[in-house]
């Protein structure tokens, strides 16, 4: 049965997803991206985003191996895809990733504003999917073809499809970093009432993961 996942999910201790004041130089806003340092040494995110031999190994590297296996398609918010505000004012933005996004299969990005799909190179297409999560979750899930659907983000993202029940498993990086602002994740959410349990928990050096699983049915 096809899920819908969050993994690899960088989060400060006290709970930002991303820092304030997201632009062109600062994707995941201002110190948001030492949320990440955890995954980019890996064997997993050295070779999925430079396409290079060797990085570490060990339990970060399960956990990034982990978060793109069985995954046939994914969701981001309009966000995630780039900095671009607004109506489109032309095509010329195609992402973060240059020509060959990482992620080699259908990607259907949330927005208020229709665009044409977006073919790149290593077979991955953007669609621009205007008419909701349950839509873009929909379509997800056929382009899927019975893999995972993986939910990418932003917070905001995350947190309508949480607030709306959908997503079945999550796994959380916690970095040891303070952000102090930013994008919260849980802020006004009640994840024990939504069905959300802790279903796993192990620390590294780098990142403490947290798996929260919401049981089928």
């Amino acid at each position: 049965m096809t899920q819908l996942r969050v993994n690899c999910f960088g989060l400060s201790l006290d709970g930002y997803g991303a820092g304030p004041g997201q632009d062109l130089a600062n994707p995941m806003g201002i110190g948001g991206m030492a949320l990440h340092n955890w995954v980019f040494p890996t064997r997993t995110m050295q070779r999925m985003l430079f396409g290079q031999d060797g990085g570490a190994t060990g339990i970060d590297d399960d956990f990034a191996a982990r978060g793109m296996a069985n995954v046939g398609a994914w969701i981001l918010g309009r966000n995630m895809f780039g900095p671009v505000r607004g109506p489109w004012p032309d095509d010329s933005w195609k992402g973060w990733w240059g020509d060959n996004p990482p992620y080699h299969c259908q990607v259907f990005v949330l927005t208020h504003h229709a665009r044409p799909p977006l073919t790149m190179a290593g077979g991955t297409v953007f669609h621009f999917v205007t008419d909701g999560i349950h839509a873009a979750l929909r379509r997800a899930k056929e382009a899927a073809g019975g893999q995972d659907v993986r939910l990418g983000g932003g917070v905001a993202t995350v947190r309508q499809y949480l607030q709306a029940g959908l997503i079945d498993q999550m796994h959380l990086a916690v970095s040891p970093v303070l952000l102090g602002s930013g994008e919260h994740l849980f802020g006004g959410i009640d994840m024990p009432a939504l069905g959300y349990r802790c279903t796993e928990s192990v620390s590294t050096p780098a990142a403490m993961h947290v798996v929260l699983t919401k049981p089928a049915g």
